[in-house]
């Protein structure tokens, strides 16, 4: 399929990455190396359904224009599921040349009845790639899956984390070589288990003041905050050998269409990652695929920790990259304001902390109200109603909510895309990810703000132009 048949959906993203045509779902090997972001993805270049999984590619130098690259890692003998990639910079592998460093995937090999994890590696920036037949973990398992490696200068080795599904267990493992791997413990089970483990991540991030916090991340599916799949973590300590935690499992997203997000390997000075906006629960089902096309990633995002009353706290806001899509700004004020929207939009509002105030965002097709949030001292709550389109989408609507610590100021970032919405709240302590298929394109939002003053707030919106997605 063209692009410029493409823009002719009217649900296909406008700022979010989808590829052309085809199913997708779960990003993997994401990696920056030689200015570029690298985003692969579980892909199935024949159809718009969850089968024949490859690993398709896109690149970026800022985070917003992707370049479609096509498949990357081909099915065989096996079929090639998730994943992570890394640069290896002094040829620990064996697989390079000597000369320059290149990249490494890990992933899982996947048939009917086994699961094991694999290497491939690219000498020329991710072009092209040699698939090693060979596996280099397996524990003769049907579901042992989703190896995400990253390199741990105190240990002076490669670290992967890699589930056991099933058992709702991540292993940690060492390497000197990413070839031969050895145990080092288990985490798990523990926190939320209603479904099986998947996808986990494992990093450091700084506090406001350069406090080092270790995320570990991983999803589930079903069980997660409103059925279907979710992302849970922990905040705690790594030596090297064992995970400790520091805070009980949190939901990392409050939304039904947050999963199997991983960050970006080798990337400067900050922590980003994105997912798969969808959910298992209606995945194979939402209305795209009679245009050819089914999933898309989020946005990327920035990842942090806030030390509140109540301790540490996982943050997450849009990347600043972003704000080159912006348009002319349109203001909104106290009271009732009510604008003509299309396409994709940004809204930020922010405002002084009172005892009591309502924010209320409405988004209207001609059908009616096909989306609202609310924003309380308390919460965060995101309304998806049930339209003609998503009736047959079980576990689609409901109400999405997600808690609010008392703060001295607020303020609530959105992004409303073609058939997406994500909210950012609190500074990031509060977000909220959903898929939105109105039953007719959306062209109104009113905003309505009570129990705030003129001098406490200030807000504004964004038409945000297409970002280019080429092929």
């Amino acid at each position: 399929m063209s692009r410029n048949a493409v823009r002719q959906d009217p649900y296909r993203p406008h700022v979010h990455y989808t590829p052309a045509a085809n199913w997708i779902n779960d990003p993997n090997g994401l990696v920056y190396f030689g200015g570029q972001y690298h985003l692969f993805y579980q892909y199935n270049p024949y159809s718009s359904s969850h089968a024949h999984m490859h690993w398709g590619q896109a690149v970026s130098t800022d985070l917003v224009h992707w370049q479609e690259r096509g498949v990357a890692l081909t099915e065989g003998e096996h079929q090639i599921f998730s994943g992570s990639a890394v640069v290896d910079w002094k040829n620990s592998s064996g697989l390079g040349d000597g000369t320059s460093p290149f990249l490494v995937a890990c992933y899982t090999g996947h048939t009917e009845t086994h699961q094991a994890q694999y290497l491939a590696s690219s000498q020329d920036r991710g072009e092209t790639w040699t698939l090693h037949p060979d596996a280099v973990l397996d524990r003769g398992k049907q579901d042992f899956r989703d190896p995400k490696v990253f390199w741990h200068a105190p240990s002076a080795a490669w670290i992967m984390t890699v589930v056991h599904p099933i058992e709702r267990e991540v292993e940690l493992l060492r390497s000197a070589d990413l070839h031969t791997w050895t145990s080092l413990s288990v985490f798990g089970p523990t926190g939320e288990t209603g479904g099986i483990w998947e996808v986990p991540d494992l990093f450091p991030v700084l506090d406001d003041d350069g406090q080092e916090h270790w995320v570990l991340k991983v999803d589930l599916n079903p069980g997660g905050p409103y059925g279907g799949s979710g992302v849970q973590y922990w905040l705690g300590d790594f030596d090297g050998q064992r995970f400790t935690t520091r805070t009980p499992s949190r939901w990392v997203d409050h939304g039904q269409d947050f999963y199997a997000a991983i960050t970006w390997h080798d990337l400067p000075e900050r922590r980003v990652w994105l997912s798969w906006m969808s959910n298992w629960q209606y995945a194979h089902h939402v209305p795209t695929a009679t245009e050819g096309w089914r999933g898309a990633m989020s946005l990327p995002r920035e990842v942090g920790v806030s030390v509140d009353a109540d301790g540490p706290i996982l943050v997450q806001r849009p990347v600043p990259e972003l704000q080159i899509l912006r348009q002319t700004l349109r203001p909104l004020h106290l009271g009732v304001t009510s604008l003509q929207v299309d396409q994709a939009h940004e809204f930020l509002l922010n405002w002084s902390a009172a005892e009591s105030f309502h924010v209320r965002l409405e988004f209207r097709s001609e059908a009616g109200i096909e989306v609202s949030v609310e924003v309380t001292p308390e919460e965060v709550v995101v309304r998806r109603p049930k339209t003609v389109v998503t009736a047959g989408l079980d576990g689609y609507a409901g109400e999405h909510r997600a808690p609010l610590p008392p703060l001295g100021a607020y303020d609530l970032h959105l992004f409303l895309d073609a058939s997406s919405l994500e909210v950012f709240a609190g500074g990031g302590r509060a977000i909220i990810t959903d898929l939105l298929f109105p039953a007719q394109p959306i062209c109104e939002a009113t905003c309505t703000i009570k129990g705030l003053d003129h001098g406490s707030f200030t807000g504004a919106l964004w038409p945000l132009s297409q970002a280019d997605f080429s092929t």
